[in-house]
């Protein structure tokens, strides 16, 4: 007897009931047989450290990497890194459909796997632009290589554009996946349905939170514990939440956030505006707003 089975902890009773809830659980989503498997979180994890070291292989790819062997690397990472992406798509679209012998789904996931290569450099030009605006608008950021490397914002949003890609192309659950891994190294929790313009910048950026229907412009900038939420949820006759109603704000060119604010519903922060610290706004305001907890106070 070794030294894990020596013990009795009396399992038998507890395994035969965990089937039982899972039995129940199947039938209750009218799943008579097992379910085919979903995204792996550890798995899609190695494939973002894959592709950050595609997009800068000079800082995140191999140390002794050389200017002859860049391209190389590249290709060759690339093509590992989308083989295991191609995977995961399509385990999520055999799971939506029900069955893990879904050639429809195999067909699909090759396709969208294509289109999110072709949007790679899109999105490397896009964070080019948000590393220039956190070093240009953080003057302890020494360089804009230290932005890359440091910044827990930059991080961020490096995965929510790469989940982006894959939202809009029919794979939620697993950008979805991809946004909670950032969410959970950062402290940053960006829904992967949210469209954001270039030159972003979250600063800090520790409990921001941005909502699946949110627009943001060009130039904007977030500071730490910002909420751009939705303001209420609208339940059909039957009680059940809709789903998919634009419930979060639009946030135009050039707007500065500061810490603590929230702002909730479809409303729409003109350009150029600054909204101060820990305002609460359900309101929409016009361009070069200037919104302070003293003025919302007043009105």
């Amino acid at each position: 007897m070794n030294e894990i089975t020596k013990y009795h902890w009396g399992i038998e009773k507890t395994v035969m009931q965990l089937r039982a809830l899972r039995v129940q659980s199947l039938e209750n989503r009218h799943r008579l047989h097992k379910p085919p498997k979903l995204p792996s979180r550890k798995e899609l994890q190695q494939i973002l450290d894959g592709l950050m070291a595609v997009l800068f292989p000079n800082r995140l790819g191999r140390p002794d990497l050389t200017e002859e062997g860049i391209d190389y690397f590249v290709g060759h990472t690339l093509s590992c890194v989308l083989y295991e992406l191609f995977k995961q798509i399509r385990r999520e679209l055999q799971f939506i459909s029900g069955s893990e012998k879904n050639n429809v789904a195999h067909h699909q996931a090759i396709e969208i796997t294509r289109l999110f290569t072709a949007q790679l450099p899109v999105v490397r030009a896009l964070i080019d632009s948000d590393i220039q605006a956190a070093y240009e608008g953080d003057p302890a950021a020494r360089t804009p290589d230290e932005v890359l490397v440091c910044y827990p914002g930059i991080m961020a949003v490096i995965y929510h554009r790469l989940a982006h890609i894959l939202y809009t192309n029919g794979t939620p659950l697993v950008a979805r996946m991809i946004a909670e891994l950032a969410h959970s190294a950062t402290g940053i929790d960006i829904h992967p349905g949210a469209q954001i313009g270039e030159s972003f910048f979250i600063d800090h950026g520790t409990g921001v939170v941005i909502g699946e229907t949110t627009v943001i412009g060009q130039r904007v900038r977030l500071y730490q514990a910002v909420t751009l939420g939705a303001k209420r949820f609208q339940k059909d006759e039957n009680g059940v939440l809709v789903k998919g109603n634009l419930r979060h704000p639009i946030v135009e060119d050039d707007v500065v956030i500061y810490a603590g604010a929230t702002i909730l519903g479809r409303v729409i922060i003109g350009s150029s505006s600054i909204i101060g610290g820990n305002v609460w706004l359900t309101h929409s305001v016009p361009p070069f707003s200037v919104i302070t907890q003293a003025n919302e106070q007043s009105e």
